[in-house]
């Protein structure tokens, strides 16, 4: 497979998984904002530092409101991460691999793409309650995916872009969990209150596992949505299971089954043992934070090998 065209499935299915997350992100957020007891403030900076633009957000904007924040993530073409952009970019790295992609895709990609390009023509985050936009996405993503997986042959392109979900998804479970651990709470004696139940429901439901970890475990406490979300084997959006299946599509690619035949194989295999073998009590105990910032720049050393392994013009040179 040529590098450019593994690049683009990379690089579509991550940008898809991103704007799915901050649809909910928000949809979520918008919710939460309804349920706060009235003496509590909307927390929508917190939204932005999950997503990792807090600075640029700063740059472009002096307060902080909902009105402005929906608009930064969702619609805002200099945001090159917000909703609108992420589509865009989907479907223009999609357009560059036409021929390798079905038609049904290629379609459902369109769609969205000319969703958000009306939502932003009818300035969609003026209206009093933007839910039903930010549930078209994801369910418009949702179904990009059941496309991908009933239409896509299972080759590199495939595998590429279930790396590219993977990647993602991981990122933004450990930066949402980060943001709770860390500055969501306003003060200590909030622990254990009503408002910090509704916080807790919040985070699962951004990361769609209310529903599982409610059936598996019933009682909301920290410990046990950490792990759940952390270290859990059989949960879509564990940080362990996404690294998991990471390295097996890497190995599917390389075709070889043990030990590790590149630079990508090897970062992906060293951060997934660390997170098998973790304890989440360890994890409390040392630091919530320190822990996840240290995975979230693991995982970007992930990206970066990657990317020279198998997307660099002199990585294709050599490999030629």
């Amino acid at each position: 497979m040529l590098s450019r065209v593994a690049d683009a499935m990379y690089w579509m299915n991550r940008y898809m998984e991103r704007a799915e997350n901050y649809a909910r992100f928000m949809d979520v957020s918008f919710n939460l904002s309804l349920e706060l007891p009235p003496d509590v403030s909307e927390q929508w900076q917190p939204l932005v530092v999950t997503t990792g633009d807090w600075e640029l957000y700063q740059v472009m904007n002096k307060t902080i409101s909902k009105q402005k924040v929906i608009y930064f993530l969702g619609f805002d073409p200099k945001n090159p991460n917000s909703i609108y952009n992420c589509i865009i970019n989907a479907r223009e790295n999609a357009r560059s691999i036409r021929p390798e992609i079905t038609k049904e895709l290629w379609a459902q990609i369109n769609y969205l793409y000319y969703f958000v390009k009306d939502g932003l023509a009818k300035k969609i985050w003026t209206k009093r309650d933007p839910r039903m936009y930010f549930d078209e996405i994801k369910k418009g993503c949702q179904l990009f995916w059941g496309i991908i997986d009933a239409t896509i042959s299972r080759t590199e392109g495939w595998h590429f872009g279930r790396i590219g979900k993977l990647l993602e998804r991981a990122d933004k479970t450990s930066r949402i969990l980060d943001v709770k651990y860390h500055i969501l709470l306003p003060s200590p004696q909030d622990i254990g209150s009503a408002l910090d139940i509704i916080q807790w429901a919040a985070l699962l439901k951004s990361v769609s596992a209310y529903d599982m970890y409610r059936k598996l475990f019933g009682k909301l406490t920290p410990s046990g949505i950490a792990n759940f979300l952390i270290l859990d084997k059989e949960f879509p959006r564990s940080m362990l299971l996404c690294l998991e299946h990471t390295a097996l599509s890497l190995k599917m690619i390389s075709g070889k089954n043990s030990g590790y035949s590149n630079l990508a194989e090897k970062e992906v295999g060293i951060l997934t043992s660390q997170l098998e073998y973790a304890d989440i009590n360890d994890i409390i105990k040392t630091g919530m934070h320190e822990y996840l910032d240290n995975f979230q720049i693991k995982l970007n050393n992930v990206s970066s090998a990657i990317a020279d392994s198998f997307f660099s013009i002199e990585n294709s040179i050599t490999k030629m």
